[in-house]
């Protein structure tokens, strides 16, 4: 029997599982690579699902995976930071793993694009996490260089003083 999977936005109810999902993908990170998120504000999660831009996906009902989008994202893309939706941590559940949510999302994201008259999606990740470099390119996504932050005020503390990775598809 085929799981229904659906990819729908979070809502209040949902914030705290939205943070124990933060809190797997950090012990994750802990342990696959040298850098990990370093937590988030209450407020900006808050702020996401008030402005119905945290999501969830859902399988036969369970929240499976999440991940949050913005519409500019000028500290990171400088002055390519235009007629994009940006994609933002994504975290599956450990039991979901293998679903391959990142190309859902891509295809989610192909359909906003088109809706509101965006021409790109991107995302961005550590210069140095080749695993991810790879999962990405693999899942569709060109990878267009390397951004090295000078300003991350108003960021999560993570990109404080680091490179990324940028990623990109055209619609």
């Amino acid at each position: 029997m085929e799981n229904k999977i659906a990819v729908v936005n979070s809502s209040t109810a949902d914030i705290d599982i939205i943070f124990e999902f933060y809190d797997m993908a950090i012990a994750h990170q802990k342990k696959v690579f040298n850098k990990h998120w370093q937590g988030f504000s209450r407020s900006l999660i808050e702020t996401e699902v008030a402005e119905n831009r945290q999501y969830k996906i859902l399988v036969d009902g369970q929240v499976a995976c999440i991940f949050a989008v913005t519409f500019d994202d000028k500290l990171i893309w400088g002055d390519r930071d235009q007629d994009a939706i940006y994609i933002h941590r994504i975290v599956t559940h450990p039991d979901f793993r293998g679903f391959a949510f990142v190309k859902r999302i891509i295809d989610w994201a192909k359909a906003f694009c088109a809706e509101n008259n965006l021409k790109f999606i991107r995302m961005d990740t550590w210069a140095d996490n080749e695993k991810l470099l790879q999962h990405y390119t693999q899942s569709g996504f060109d990878y267009v260089g390397i951004a090295d932050l000078k300003n991350s005020e108003g960021l999560p503390k993570h990109y404080e003083g680091i490179s990324l990775s940028l990623f990109e598809i055209k619609i």
